[in-house]
């Protein structure tokens, strides 16, 4: 429950968050929205970071004890984020979260089931506090699933979900493709949306709710057009022999003379056939041929030798510009200091008339954000040690002001005046 306690203790720095010094012209879309987010790794910070970048206040919870260091966590999902220190396993620091939760709109819980409840910090208790609060809650495996109680990482996710068993080539075992899409696609993103949905929801009703997501769900979401495929031509064959899984050798990817590699995705005939031209294969039948399975092998072995025989960036010279569909396989170290290339990281969306935050320090291009952008620009992430802005935090949130209501002494917020909680 929460109660009022005697005793509240908890790490600050006095860096204010980097949304506090943006020099933002316009609103950006979730300026006023205060979001507490529960520390934790990949997913539940992404969530957040797409809530900070679209320019709400959000404050990470880091759980610390007493007289601990407070150093940075491995969480590097920081952008325009604030953080305290809370000692959780204390009456006094859950007392504190509620407190803060009474004046949030939208709570990230990243922990397995049952976790925020033995903390008295369930949605029951917070929301019953603050009926307007939205109270995000991220899962790997299905909260009311078999594999609910069981630790699991990404390749787990995508495993049960059925979407692993689709990924990789022929005659090889099920490619995990890094952490991207159980942890970010089906997981922080998908429980983005759904808190968006839900403050849709609370414009017409004036009330929060709980919105509970998993990445096994929401990877099977996600793959939604390839189970359907599964039952016609498209993909209904084994992995690694249809269209769009490396079957098709002009749906596929080849090495060049300088061990890079050329992606190809001429599907349509009029592309293949500008494809085709451009390998220089042009009227040797394979326009004829290109649905012709029984060629495919043949084809394979023709485009894989005429690509060997140049470069990538002569490949790319040839291509550019066409209709082909054969592009760059690019690398982000060579992106990330090449304008040319187009690796600047941006916001995931652009909005003309309230835009996210800015990325790149560089803000001389206003229509895909605003104010100067962040150190690293989207290749460098900055570790956001625990305690890191909260001072300037409490103060927005709760009106308290550092003097009167608490202290700092040595890193530690000290309240004064206990029968403000």
């Amino acid at each position: 429950m929460c109660t009022d306690t005697p005793q509240i203790l908890y790490c600050v720095h006095s860096k204010p968050p980097n949304s506090e010094s943006q020099n933002v012209h316009r609103a950006t879309p979730l300026t006023g929205l205060r979001v507490l987010e529960f520390a934790g790794l990949a997913p539940g910070p992404f969530a957040g970071l797409l809530l900070s970048d679209a320019g709400a206040s959000v404050l990470r919870i880091d759980r610390i004890s007493p007289g601990s260091s407070p150093l940075p966590t491995g969480d590097l999902l920081t952008r325009h984020k604030a953080s305290i220190a809370v000692d959780l396993k204390s009456s006094a620091g859950v007392a504190l979260v509620c407190r803060l939760a009474q004046h949030a709109d939208i709570i990230i819980d990243p922990f397995r089931p049952g976790v925020m409840e033995k903390l008295g910090l369930g949605p029951s208790v917070l929301r019953a506090a603050n009926p307007r609060l939205i109270y995000g809650r991220l899962t790997g495996f299905r909260r009311d699933g078999r594999y609910a109680t069981m630790a699991g990482h990404d390749i787990n996710y995508l495993s049960v979900s059925g979407a692993l068993s689709l990924l990789g080539r022929k005659g090889i075992p099920p490619t995990p493709p890094g952490n991207i899409l159980a942890d970010f696609a089906g997981g922080g993103a998908t429980l983005f949306q759904g808190i968006l949905l839900a403050l849709l929801a609370r414009e017409r009703t004036g009330h929060g709710q709980a919105v509970e997501a998993n990445m096994v769900d929401g990877v099977s979401y996600l793959a939604t057009f390839p189970r359907f495929a599964l039952k016609t031509p498209l993909g209904g064959r084994p992995r690694g022999e249809n269209m769009l899984d490396s079957g098709c050798p002009y749906y596929d990817t080849y090495e060049t003379a300088d061990r890079r590699f050329m992606a190809v995705g001429a599907l349509e005939p009029h592309f293949y056939a500008a494809f085709i031209k451009g390998l220089g294969l042009d009227g040797q039948k394979w326009e004829s041929r290109q649905f012709d399975r029984d060629h495919w092998p043949e084809m394979r072995k023709a485009f894989e030798e005429t690509f060997k025989t140049k470069s990538r960036d002569a490949w790319e010279a040839v291509f550019d510009g066409t209709d082909a569909c054969c592009t760059p396989v690019l690398e982000y170290t060579e992106m990330e200091h090449n304008p040319a290339r187009e690796g600047d990281q941006r916001p995931f969306v652009t909005l003309e008339e309230s835009p996210c935050l800015a990325v790149r320090r560089d803000a001389s291009q206003p229509s895909h954000g605003q104010g100067p952008g962040v150190e690293g620009e989207g290749y460098v992430g900055t570790p956001l040690v625990p305690g890191e802005g909260g001072v300037a935090v409490v103060e927005q949130w709760l009106k308290w002001t550092e003097g009167d209501e608490f202290t700092v002494q040595n890193g530690v917020l000290v309240m004064k005046d206990k029968s403000r909680l």
